[in-house]
């Protein structure tokens, strides 16, 4: 995805939240965040949304420090107000980003082509990912188009599961192979306590064993999103070797900005 691309589908997925939460009680739990409560929920995506067009409309150089994400704003909403101050934040983060120029410098903190291009995924995929939450307290299925979950699995292996403190237990390496069935694309991700590395192959790979210790799934790419961004289990997928490597992959890779 491009980043036209990415803010279009960030408009999207965000008014699919709204709608989605407009009729839902916020004290509806969210089985996808346990411990969290639908309000919570839109207080921390409001926030986030809110924390990022700052760095991009600020051109911060250093990251807006908040104990939550919602601190940004000093007068939280009551319930009643609540989906319209979420959508607030949202289409103002939109038009900062859709107004902000190729060579915009800020702060990022995942490898990018640019700061552009880091802010419309992160937010696209910040945003996608919670629809999943808000759709489970509807207790409603999710889905996703093919182009989006292949960005989002893209920058879960790129990114964040490529930090140091994502590394997976174990003393040897170990390969998670992932096929997407609706796209000719595979990841080839090499995890183990040095560190996870993830290559992209493009192109029909036919199949293979995972290697010893290792595990291969093959899915929708939908599913694939889901399952690597934790919102998902395996059940139902195409998994062959080792399923314990997806659960030291639920405990494991952590989606923090710091």
């Amino acid at each position: 995805m491009d980043i036209a691309g990415r803010v279009d589908a960030l408009r999207r997925e965000g008014r699919l939240l709204a709608d989605a939460a407009e009729g839902l009680d916020p004290a509806a739990p969210v089985p996808t965040c346990p411990g969290w409560v639908l309000r919570e929920l839109l207080l921390h995506l409001g926030g986030v949304h809110r924390w990022a067009a700052a760095h991009v409309r600020e051109r911060r150089t250093e990251p807006l420090l908040l104990a939550r994400a919602e601190d940004i704003e000093p007068d939280p909403p009551g319930d009643a107000g609540l989906v319209a101050w979420f959508r607030a934040g949202h289409s103002a983060l939109v038009a900062e980003l859709s107004a902000a120029r190729p060579e915009l410098e800020c702060w990022t903190f995942l490898p990018a082509p640019s700061p552009l291009d880091f802010w419309s995924r992160r937010q696209l995929h910040e945003t996608a990912v919670h629809r999943a939450d808000v759709y489970a307290a509807a207790a409603a299925p999710v889905e996703y188009p093919t182009g989006l979950a292949l960005d989002g699995v893209e920058e879960i292996l790129t990114g964040f599961a490529a930090r140091r403190r994502s590394r997976l237990p174990g003393e040897a390496p170990r390969t998670l192979l992932l096929t997407a069935l609706d796209a000719p694309v595979r990841w080839r991700v090499r995890v183990g306590p040095e560190g996870n590395a993830a290559v992209r192959e493009d192109g029909a790979a036919p199949d293979e064993p995972p290697g010893p210790g290792g595990c291969a799934v093959r899915a929708r790419a939908a599913e694939l999103y889901l399952l690597l961004w934790n919102r998902r289990g395996a059940e139902g997928l195409d998994v062959r070797g080792d399923a314990g490597l997806l659960a030291d992959w639920r405990a494991s890779v952590r989606v923090r900005w710091s």
